[in-house]
């Protein structure tokens, strides 16, 4: 195999979030709007690399007055810094488990990132081309992007916790 450009299929694929809310639950949130390529080698994963750009105005959480919360300054100020973007620096691992390393940038602060990377193989469709999918997880702590608001909550504890869960799932499409 060698070094192969590919580019993602928003239609079948997600970003998405998790935050415990309340200490009890966990409100899921998703981005409908964002786009991305990379570079794929099965063999050599360390010249593979991505880039993502997400328009942090089109979050969804199913609803629409803390989707609108989640656009001010509290959270992701939408109207100042429209995107999020994620470009790696590094991948390594083996061809099916990986990490990719890289630069997630949020509200302006730029911070290093590890998605856990799950390869779980390619297709060929005869209508949409050769596809190929992935999942990836991290953790992150949305202090370190300057995502400090929370409410004290009457018995105690916070209501949003202080880390995010980030799931993606990728399909792509092998550039021509």
């Amino acid at each position: 195999m060698a070094l192969e450009n590919w580019n993602i299929d928003v239609v079948h694929s997600t970003v998405g979030f998790t935050v415990r809310h309340l200490m009890v639950s966990k409100v899921h949130g998703l981005f409908t709007k964002w786009s991305g390529t990379f570079a794929f080698d099965e063999a050599n994963l360390a010249a593979s690399h991505v880039e993502v750009s997400i328009d942090v105005a089109s979050v969804d959480t199913r609803d629409t007055q803390r989707d609108g919360h989640l656009r001010t300054g509290d959270f992701f100020e939408a109207d100042k810094f429209p995107q999020m973007t994620f470009k790696s620096t590094k991948v390594e691992g083996a061809r099916n488990q990986f990490k990719v390393t890289g630069d997630l940038t949020l509200r302006g602060v730029t911070k290093p990132v590890v998605l856990d990377v799950e390869y779980s193989g390619r297709a060929k469709h005869p209508q949409m081309g050769e596809r190929a999918g992935f999942s990836a997880h991290a953790t992150i702590q949305r202090k370190d992007f300057g995502v400090n608001y929370n409410q004290v909550l009457e018995a105690g504890g916070l209501a949003l916790s202080e880390k995010v869960d980030i799931n993606i799932e990728v399909e792509a499409t092998k550039a021509a």
